[in-house]
């Protein structure tokens, strides 16, 4: 046992239950760069966090000694005053009585894992301030180049807006450095400037998104939510619409429901807008799409794999 906890690499110690250290393993006292553990020994270890991480701490210690596990991540210097990141796991030690007798601690350090993931974090920062930047030239070029009357106006309008869409949605991406996207959050912010929240009816489990099918999503969410503004549920103060999905087995299945607005009509022709939401999104998700028109109503449908969710 004692050659195990020399060749780990986590830091092993065991707290006694008023929180002072009272053990440290051969390969803790390694990677804490600590020479002389008697130094340490009795210290309250609590204090060796700091901010947030000493509240972390407090409250693990109050957890396990309650008999229950807890789990935090905190900055924490070395004994030789080295700064590092680590993923901490608390968990009680039992006593023959059945009650917590003393604490294991168990800290891993994940120093390099957070400089990876804030080198990340910039990277992003950088695309999406060069993604903004080429989304206004795209908007100045189209200012410049598209010229008319109303139908040209319109035509311009609407492409400036789906620019604007795909600007907003590059932002969420940003916010999980393009790994993945909340499908709840990527409604709501496509959603705003489209009504009162009150209007919507959100409903729906967690589900992610990879970056291509959250882009593809947020360009449908907003043709829908422009053409109920224009014509549909959105058009009148009575108008509503729900929108839910839902995991059913192996297949996702997403709903858009308008209701309290003008009788609808199904279109003579159909639009850029329309034929984007039905072809473009059952590619991305490898399903199939429909939008159907009746009197209460207008009525988006989407089912697909689970799979073709994250899939990039």
């Amino acid at each position: 046992m004692r050659s195990l906890l020399a060749a780990s690499d986590d830091c092993i110690k065991v707290i006694d239950l008023d929180g002072k250290l009272s053990f440290m393993s051969e390969g803790g006292q390694r990677v804490m760069e600590v020479s002389d553990f008697n130094a340490i020994k009795g210290c309250p270890w609590p204090d060796f966090w700091a901010d947030q991480g000493n509240v972390d701490a407090k409250f693990a210690l109050e957890e396990a000694r309650a008999g229950r596990s807890f789990r935090f991540q905190g900055a924490a210097k070395t004994a030789a005053g080295t700064p590092r990141f680590w993923d901490v796991q608390i968990a009680p030690i039992i006593g023959p009585d059945g009650k917590p007798e003393a604490i294991l601690s168990v800290s891993r350090d994940i120093t390099v894992l957070k400089e990876a993931e804030q080198r990340q974090r910039l990277l992003a920062l950088e695309l999406k301030h060069r993604m903004k930047n080429t989304v206004a030239m795209i908007q100045a070029i189209a200012n410049q180049t598209i010229r008319g009357g109303p139908e040209v106006d319109a035509v311009k309008e609407a492409f400036v807006a789906r620019l604007n869409t795909m600007a907003s949605a590059q932002d969420i991406l940003t916010q999980t450095v393009w790994a993945k996207a909340s499908l709840s959050f990527l409604v709501e912010e496509s959603l705003k400037g489209h009504g009162t929240p009150t209007r919507f009816r959100i409903n729906g489990p967690a589900v992610e998104l990879s970056s291509r099918t959250a882009l593809a999503m947020a360009l449908a969410l907003h043709e829908l939510a422009t053409n109920a503004t224009k014509y549909g549920a959105l058009s009148r103060d009575t108008g509503r619409i729900d929108i839910s999905w839902s995991i059913e087995g192996e297949e996702f299945i997403f709903e858009w429901r308008e209701s309290g607005g003008p009788v609808v009509e199904a279109p003579t022709r159909r639009g850029f807008g329309s034929r984007m939401i039905e072809r473009a999104l059952a590619g991305y998700f490898n399903g199939t799409a429909r939008m159907t028109y009746a009197p209460t109503g207008a009525m988006f449908s989407l089912r697909g794999p689970v799979e073709a969710l994250t899939a990039d």
